[in-house]
């Protein structure tokens, strides 16, 4: 630079203001709420100016607003015992008042819930989610005032909490959702809404819609807890200080809802179930029942059109009569007669009359929901009743066009034809542009109606083993652009089906991640013994979504029936392979007993069944686990037996990942030039076979190897490498571990800083998958790379911290963690 003391007291401005600067951007991000994200630069600024109390201050606040409270406190007391050493000094007055406000939990220091942060930051922390409200809403303007008032006194009570009870078809969800526009205004920090699906066979978990809440709040999926109780209290800590009405559709039962509700003063839920809620403590309950005879005509009159209705006033009586003045049955009879001009009222009347098809028994619950579903049905043409028969048969949240296809057999745009002609009668509902969905009850009875009405009974089979082909077929495609040579592809069940073909990964991984649920649920139905092998094969050409972590638990959930599944039939291929798929999921979720329980099993199997894929994948995948508990004599011979399958297989893509594993191994018991020249041959068979994903793979290990020979630049380069292909594959798991060996290079390189911003990252992502294990290794790197820039009560409570769940897990590394922290406290 300039020479002279001119020019050095002007980079010494300019810096300063600099750091102006970044301590005010770092302000506006505390108050958009990415607290989260902020601690990883927030450690490395203060260990670069560790005399600069206002980023000391920043730090404090996000480490507390992220849930890490003993953290914030021992920031405080690193940053007094420098200053004492330093300046001779005690920390400033702001400082102590902030150091008090986290020791009493003082809400003030909550996230606030006004957003300065943008546009962006505004729509996520003050969510809108409330569904449309019908145009022709009618009636019930006693309950309205009701459930209003009832909301009008959330403000200065902890919650107010009213709970909306009926059949189904009475109009629960459309009140409900009418009151919550009509109260918007008093709650300004938005309105939350979830179908709860209670009335289906397969009732949403509560942790799964505290995670989307949560997101839907401006809370990063890094700061989201793994267990339900933990996600609970995040979910509370945020609603806090907020005003916010949460409406919590199709409930199934109080265990269901009270995780969800929010606790707070100023916040209200609102609730619907088909059943009353007497146990829900402090809760305002109200019964809906059926219209008035007036109400039914008014809504009627609405859909149909008042002229029509005027000159026929006395069937439209009738056909409200035989509707049971049910509010779902009215909006299907009427949208019937307002799609076809050339039909009088009295025709409509003259099709209701008939015994069968009145709503007689309106007391009998679920009969009378029936009964309801019954009217619409009746007046479907063919083609229609087959689609609506068909497609409830499905259990997943909706399907897709290409999906809906599979299963009628029938191409794209005569589907898109009847579905939209399905939508039209109120009996299926357009979820979006491309996908539909059935209310939970108009599934089960479109179900019931298959069982009764198609035929031959085969069908149904068959339109469900269509399904499964295409999701197959599909999944297949994308695992082969994945994965160039993976022989994997070649060993399972043929489709009937072609599947989509997409252009790019791009669009193939946004194929399998919004797919996912819809997908996983066709699996998880497929175990009748001649469709077994093909799910389970579903299952191993979609593993991107555990090694994700994206919707494990049902991956683990499908997993496991078909696991079941295939020992009661007695296929060993196919049980051996569920088997793989667990022992892949659970190594990746840090439950590494339980994997090597199933991968041992596998084996067993694999060899029992001649199975080229259970008896190459479960011998890696114990040498993988092996590597994890330290056994490296069992790993090497895991892992070579594993070498040994693939390569007689054909098998190049996995024989690589079986060289890099064993490059892992030489570098654990200090064969360093072997580990180099393993890694450096797994990564040139990815390179050969154009492997994007698993070009990432090989350069992580690579780079684990060249940072233990000191090659550090190199190392360096590959991971940074790895870590930008494991994003744009959104594998957070591996993502998370890049963050880690990184922090780990920068450590060794005696670069403390770096390593701790690094580690941050790195736990930002495990805190959300990867399992405890991992979380605690990145806690342990943590406490080493704080310790190394002077933060040494911080990284005592990282270390406790994960001592803690070392101890919990049994796992060796807590000795190491113990005699580390035990001078230290003596101390």
């Amino acid at each position: 630079g300039v020479p002279g003391p001119h020019a050095e007291a002007q980079r010494a401005r300019l810096g300063e203001w600099r750091l102006q600067l970044v301590e005010s951007r770092i302000d506006l991000e505390l108050e958009a709420g990415r607290h989260a994200e902020a601690v990883s630069e927030l450690t490395a600024l203060t260990a670069g100016h560790p005399l600069r109390e206002r980023l000391r201050s920043q730090l404090m606040l996000a480490l507390y607003r992220s849930g890490r409270q003993a953290e914030a406190l021992a920031v405080y007391a690193d940053t007094r015992r420098l200053l004492a050493e330093e300046l001779g000094v005690d920390p400033s007055a702001d400082l102590k008042e902030l150091h008090q406000g986290i020791l009493q939990a003082d809400t003030a220091l909550a996230a606030p819930s006004d957003s300065p942060g943008g546009e962006a930051v505004a729509t996520a922390v003050r969510p809108a989610q409330l569904p449309a409200t019908v145009a022709d809403f009618t009636g019930r303007t006693a309950f309205v005032g009701e459930l209003s008032d009832q909301l009008a006194t959330a403000e200065g009570r902890i919650m107010a909490v009213s709970a909306v009870a009926g059949i189904g078809g009475v109009g629960k969800t459309t009140l409900a959702v009418h009151v919550a526009h009509a109260s918007r205004d008093r709650f300004p920090d938005g309105q939350l809404y979830v179908d709860l699906q209670g009335a289906g066979a397969r009732a949403a978990e509560p942790e799964a819609v505290l995670g989307s809440f949560l997101r839907a709040l401006g809370t990063p999926d890094s700061a989201i807890p793994d267990a339900p109780a933990e996600r609970a209290a995040l979910y509370r800590s945020v609603l806090d200080g907020r005003r916010i009405l949460v409406l919590l559709d199709n409930a199934r039962d109080a265990a269901q809802v009270r995780p969800l509700l929010p606790g707070t003063e100023g916040c209200a839920a609102l609730i619907t179930s088909r059943a009353r809620m007497v146990d829900l403590a402090g809760a305002h309950l109200v019964d809906l029942d059926v219209m008035s005879p007036e109400e039914a005509l008014q809504l009627f009159t609405r859909i149909v059109g008042e002229e029509r209705v005027a000159a026929e006033r006395e069937p439209a009586l009738d056909v409200v009569a035989a509707c049971g003045f049910l509010p779902l049955a009215i909006r299907i009879a009427a949208s019937r007669l307002a799609s076809r001009r050339t039909w009088t009222v009295s025709v409509l009347a003259a099709k209701l009359a008939d015994e069968r098809r009145r709503l007689d028994e309106l007391q009998a619950g679920d009969l009378a929901v029936k009964a309801t579903f019954e009217l619409g049905y009746g007046q479907l043409e063919p083609q229609q009743a087959r689609a609506f028969r068909l497609l409830g048969l499905a259990d997943g949240p909706d399907i897709s066009l290409a999906a809906a296809a599979a299963v009628l057999d029938l191409d794209p745009y005569e589907t898109e034809e009847l579905l939209e002609s399905l939508v039209d009668t109120s009996l299926l509902e357009s979820a979006a542009p491309g996908r539909y969905r059935y209310h939970d009850l108009v599934r089960l009875y479109a179900r019931s109606c298959a069982e009764r009405d198609e035929q031959p009974p085969s069908e149904r089979d068959a339109a469900m083993s269509r399904l499964l082909d295409f999701y197959l077929a599909t999944a297949v495609g994308m695992y082969a652009m994945e994965r160039p040579g993976d022989r994997l592809p070649g060993h399972l069940a043929p489709t009937s089906h072609r599947g989509l073909s997409f252009p790019d990964r791009s669009a193939a991984l946004e194929w399998l991640f919004s797919e996912s649920r819809c997908l996983l649920a066709c699996a998880h139905q497929a175990t009748g013994e001649s469709v077994l092998r093909r799910a389970v094969g579903l299952l191993m050409a979609t593993k991107d979504l555990a090694e994700s972590g994206a919707d494990s638990r049902a991956y683990e959930q499908a997993t496991l029936a078909l696991q079941a599944a295939a020992a009661a039939a007695g296929d060993q291929q196919a049980e051996g392979r569920a088997r793989t798929a667990l022992t892949n999921m659970y190594s990746l979720a840090g439950r590494f007993e339980e994997a090597d329980r199933q991968a041992q099993a596998a084996m067993l199997l694999g060899v029992a069944a001649g199975d080229p894929v259970a008896s190459a994948y479960a011998p890696n995948d114990r040498g993988i686990i092996a590597i994890y508990q330290n056994r490296h004599e069992d790993a090497e011979a895991y892992l070579n037996q594993a070498l040994e399958a693939f390569l007689a297989d054909g098998n190049r893509t996995s024989a690589a990942s079986a060289l890099g594993n064993l490059s892992r191994v030489h570098l654990n018991t200090g064969r360093v030039d072997g580990a180099v020249t393993l890694a450096e041959q797994a990564l040139d068979i990815y390179r050969e076979l154009g492997v994007a994903m698993r070009l990432a793979n090989g350069r992580y290990t690579l780079g684990l190897a060249l940072t233990r020979a000191g090659r550090m630049e190199e190392a360096q380069e590959e991971l940074t490498e790895a870590l930008a292909i494991f994003h744009a594959s959104r594998q957070r798991v591996w993502e998370g571990m890049t963050n880690f060996r990184l922090a780990e290079l920068h450590l060794a390189a005696g670069r403390p800083a770096q390593a701790a911003s690094l580690a941050e990252q790195a736990l930002a992502v495990l805190r959300g998958v990867g399992g405890a294990w991992r979380r605690a290794n990145a806690l342990t790197l943590l406490g080493h790379a704080l310790n190394g820039i002077g933060h040494t009560d911080r990284a005592r409570v990282c270390w406790q911290e994960a001592l803690t769940v070392y101890d919990q897990l049994g796992s060796s590394e807590a000795a190491d963690l113990r005699a580390l922290l035990t001078p230290l406290a003596a101390a």
